[in-house]
């Protein structure tokens, strides 16, 4: 088991991630996404040579096994990673954490959650909509998901209509109080910007960004004008250099080929998604659609764990009115072929969309490779290093110079980690910020003792615990 325990976050008024610099509460430095600033691309430096002296602040990672098969020590500084050396290289001048039969791995990101209604399914009768609720659903929401391996989030909250911007300023409480635990950007969810109607959703999306939205967003499919809302998202994010992520279903080519062409070259870039309809178009009618995407660099972010409320208020009625469709349906292999950026989101976290939404990034894996059939690495690479690129992130590698954002699980290969992966460690900024320990027992059986299963410990009882 892991020796080293969870460490506490820094304090709720120490700077952190994607805060807007106009916000009363923005003071981390920021890319033009509104996420945390890039860390600088890694490269030679004093702290990669396992002899280097290590941090004051440096966490040793003992044993760990890579995917390639080695097995290695990792010592994490100042938020980085200091050296990778074979495992009894390095030497432990601060906390230490026994990673023997753990597979270690860039840790996972989600690009498509929804704070402000995971974990309504739990409340009897409507949903409260009050600030209070919903910063405690949304901080929930996101320990949750911190447990199963995102340091980073990306959540759509919804703007307008009676809840006003309360949502919004719940989920951004939310953000303050996880700094040094996992890091939360927020994307504002107008319901309508076109025609007089409108109006006010565009001058609400305004103060949203304002208020601290780091990302501009919402649903065409809902508005009467689709490429109208579009369009509309696409200005205001070119005026305040800000990302775009917009809920579609994806279904009418034609509404996508004038956002690509719309939105080529925009920086920091624009996401799309859970686009379960382009898994119903023509397959050459989708092929030449993912070259449009992939010209214009729109990234496809699919949710492999089923249906999103989206901006239709966190209902199924909502969804299918917004023609949303089961994330399975994304072709993801065509996509990645015509050379589309693919990551995958959760979506709906037990919210009225989903009732057992989980959460979980390594589902979401699992699930894009037993039924997209992509290969472990690849489905991994969608809820981490894709997932990361999409929101504007650092690359992660296990490498020296390369920010520390890591996930441990229990086994010896991708495959066995995405089939079975209920232990992990989780280190966000160089420090252990989650753990989840899992032991499955046995009673006493010949059989246990013949096959001699794998074990943790022993009860009482002498059955196997493994």
């Amino acid at each position: 088991m892991p020796d080293s325990q969870p460490q506490q976050p820094s304090s709720p008024d120490s700077p952190g991630p994607g805060e807007s610099p106009g916000s009363r509460d923005a003071r981390a430095p920021q890319s033009a996404a509104g996420s945390p600033a890039p860390s600088p691309a890694p490269g030679p430096s004093p702290a990669a040579s396992p002899s280097a002296a290590p941090s004051p602040s440096a966490l040793l990672l003992c044993g760990a096994r890579l995917t390639d098969g080695r097995t290695v020590d990792v010592r994490l500084g100042e938020g980085r990673i200091e050296a990778v050396g074979t495992a009894g290289s390095l030497t432990a001048h601060g906390g230490r954490v026994d990673l023997s039969g753990y597979l270690l791995l860039p840790a996972a990101a989600e690009p498509h959650a929804h704070s402000d209604t995971a974990l309504g399914a739990l409340t009897e009768g409507p949903v409260p909509g009050d600030v209070q609720d919903v910063q405690r659903r949304a901080t929930e929401a996101a320990l949750l998901q911190l447990g199963h391996g995102a340091t980073a989030l990306r959540s759509h909250v919804r703007i307008g209509d009676v809840q006003g911007l309360d949502a919004l300023h719940a989920v951004l409480q939310a953000r303050r109080s996880l700094r040094g635990l996992v890091d939360l950007s927020v994307v504002a969810v107008p319901r309508l910007l076109t025609g007089v109607a409108g109006a006010d959703g565009m001058a609400m999306l305004r103060d949203a960004v304002k208020m601290g939205a780091s990302v501009v967003g919402g649903c065409p499919d809902l508005d009467p004008d689709p490429t109208g809302y579009a369009e509309a998202v696409l200005d205001l994010a070119a005026e305040h250099g800000c990302a775009v992520d917009l809920h579609t279903d994806g279904g009418d080519p034609a509404r996508l080929a004038r956002l690509a062409a719309a939105a080529g070259g925009l920086r920091p870039g624009v996401a799309i998604g859970p686009c379960g309809g382009l898994g119903r178009l023509p397959s050459d009618v989708a092929a030449r659609t993912a070259e449009q995407l992939a010209a214009a660099g729109v990234t496809v972010v699919c949710l492999p764990q089923g249906d999103c409320g989206g901006a239709g208020h966190g209902a199924r009625a909502g969804a299918a009115h917004a023609g949303v469709a089961d994330g399975g349906a994304v072709p993801v292999r065509l996509l990645r072929a015509a050379g589309v950026r693919v990551a995958a989101g959760s979506g709906a976290l037990r919210d009225m969309a989903n009732p057992v939404g989980r959460g979980d990034p390594l589902e979401a894996a699992y699930l894009l490779a037993s039924r997209q059939g992509l290969r472990p690495e690849e489905a991994y690479d969608a809820v981490s290093s894709a997932a990361r690129a999409a929101m504007g992130l650092a690359e992660v590698r296990v490498e020296a110079g390369f920010p520390a954002e890591l996930l441990a699980v229990r086994g010896d290969t991708l495959a066995g980690a995405l089939s079975l992966a209920y232990s992990r460690v989780v280190v966000h900024r160089g420090r252990v910020v989650a753990r989840t320990s899992a032991v499955r027992e046995y009673c006493d059986s010949a059989a246990a003792v013949a096959l001699d299963l794998p074990r943790q410990g022993r009860g009482k009882g002498g059955g196997v615990a493994s």
